[in-house]
């Protein structure tokens, strides 16, 4: 149990929520429900093995954060996921509904797993991550999130160009999402990437397109070909450019596959906010 003032509250609870659930139980001195429950938080929080972490706030001594999180009443505890609160609950619980709230929030054994890999990617280790992902798989099949950060290592972390097993693979996680989740802005552009690294197999080299397209402006199939040479190599404002002047010359059938190719390669440029917002404009002008 470690207890958080206004100063401390980003270290101590909206950061390790981003690792598994924090507890957060608003108190005062002269609460008695409050002197009731906090022996059996901390007794829970023995119990479940560091699987959540409890952290006490008292609600006199930080009126900021009680006004910030709408206490009204206490003891009231409050349960921080991936940065945010997510639940509650006021007054002095048994342990058995303490324990039934927790169980709630809780990550299933896939999701642990899922968190871990993304502890590995921040610390550089791809290839534990890749086990650590593979295993929520195994143990949660449905995972979504664990199958978009599994085809993101594959296509976009490891040493590039991906071999073709690891296309392949990548290609099994995303065919095997949910419909609901290939409509994600995330699916989308992790489809692209897919798409234009298994291509580029069956392209002319960089230097050829860039060639063709500079003899002849108009080669609309010449342009879509260089885009994806771009787009596997990652260079998304060079792809961006070659799409963005296919949509300008054809508004039919080739102008529509370039403005779709460009809408999932801003989602693949989602890290790059002002690129996006840049070519976002561009392409409405060139559309009006």
């Amino acid at each position: 149990m470690i207890e958080a003032n206004l100063s401390t509250f980003e270290r101590e609870v909206i950061e390790p929520s981003r690792q598994k659930p924090v507890l957060v139980d608003f108190w005062a001195e002269w609460c008695g429900p409050c002197r009731a429950l906090g022996p059996v938080l901390e007794r829970v929080e023995q119990s479940y093995g560091g699987r959540f972490k409890l952290v006490k706030v008292n609600s006199d001594a930080n009126p900021e954060l009680s006004q910030q999180f709408m206490v009204r009443s206490i003891p009231y505890v409050l349960a921080f996921v991936d940065g945010a609160p997510v639940d509650g609950f006021v007054g002095a619980l048994p342990e058995g509904q303490v324990r039934q709230f927790l169980d709630r929030l809780l990550p299933g054994p896939g999701e642990t797993e899922r968190r871990k890999a993304m502890q590995l990617i921040d610390n550089g280790d791809l290839d534990g991550a890749l086990t650590a992902l593979r295993a929520a798989l195994t143990l949660e099949a449905q995972n979504e999130a664990a199958k978009l950060d599994l085809a993101d290592v594959l296509l976009n972390r490891l040493p590039t160009p991906p071999d073709a097993q690891q296309l392949a693979e990548a290609q099994r996680t995303l065919s095997s999402a949910s419909a609901g989740t290939q409509a994600e802005a995330r699916w989308r552009a992790l489809d692209l990437r897919l798409t234009s690294l298994r291509s580029i197999a069956a392209l002319p080299d960089l230097q050829s397109l860039r060639a063709r397209v500079a003899a002849n402006p108009f080669d609309l199939t010449g342009r879509m070909e260089l885009a994806q040479r771009y787009i596997a190599d990652r260079k998304l404002e060079a792809a961006l450019e070659e799409l963005l002047e296919v949509i300008k010359k054809d508004r039919k059938e080739q102008g529509e596959a370039a403005r779709r190719t460009f809408l999932s390669t801003l989602d693949l440029a989602a890290d790059r906010p002002e690129l996006v917002s840049d070519y976002r404009k561009r392409l409405a002008k060139v559309l009006l």
